[in-house]
């Protein structure tokens, strides 16, 4: 092999090499500052979100955040009543959740049998289900009669839209803004995770008419 030759394929192999690591960094960055996707195990947000829906989250809508800190660098907006959020689960960061916006800072949050209070009048709550028809006492649980509580600074309030069956903010209290990840703003893909992966019916339980849906 010639020097040239040498030359040439070395060349080849560094163009190729740049390349990769410029699309990993490239990669990085977006995930860590612009969007990242999220897959959805649980049906705490039914029926807004699906078990089995791949969701694309804004991470900048936020601000630009150091990473692994939270600490926002460049702020941009905060998070608003409905806003469904990504978020690392105060009890353990490890673990990330999905929930939507109740309330913020300063806000007064009550659930008086099932109906949602904010500052003492009634939330415009568009979003929240029941299908459990009884209402459990205070004494027993926080999930239907709740509060009231205040929203610290630099905090917010959150609940699952599934409220009978959501492990959420009135159960474990408030999530630090430095632990939001993002706002869930579309679903890129959803398939029933119900059905046997290696299942002739796998093609079939890709539902079409979730892919592309705007969140709200």
């Amino acid at each position: 092999m010639t020097y040239l030759q040498t030359r040439k394929k070395k060349s080849t192999f560094r163009e190729y090499a740049e390349a990769i690591i410029i699309a990993l960094v490239l990669a990085l960055f977006i995930r860590t500052f612009i969007v990242q996707a999220f897959k959805i195990p649980s049906g705490s947000m039914l029926p807004t979100l699906q078990i089995g829906d791949h969701i694309l989250v804004n991470k900048f809508i936020y601000g630009v955040k150091i990473p692994f800190s939270g600490t926002i660098l460049v702020p941009i907006n905060d998070p608003k009543p409905n806003d469904i959020v990504v978020f690392k689960f105060p009890r353990d960061p490890k673990l990330d959740y999905i929930k939507r916006v109740i309330a913020v800072a300063g806000d007064t949050v009550e659930m008086r049998r099932k109906k949602v209070y904010i500052n003492g009048k009634p939330f415009a709550d568009k979003y929240g289900v029941y299908t459990d028809p009884r209402v459990l006492p205070a004494s027993a649980s926080p999930r239907d009669n709740f509060g009231p509580v205040t929203v610290p600074d630099d905090h917010i309030f959150v609940m699952g839209d599934n409220r009978d069956n959501s492990f959420d903010g009135r159960f474990w209290g408030f999530v630090d803004l430095k632990a939001v990840r993002g706002k869930a703003f579309i679903v890129y893909w959803s398939w029933d995770v119900q059905k046997p992966l290696l299942s002739v019916d796998r093609f079939t339980s890709i539902r079409w008419g979730r892919i592309g849906d705007i969140l709200h």
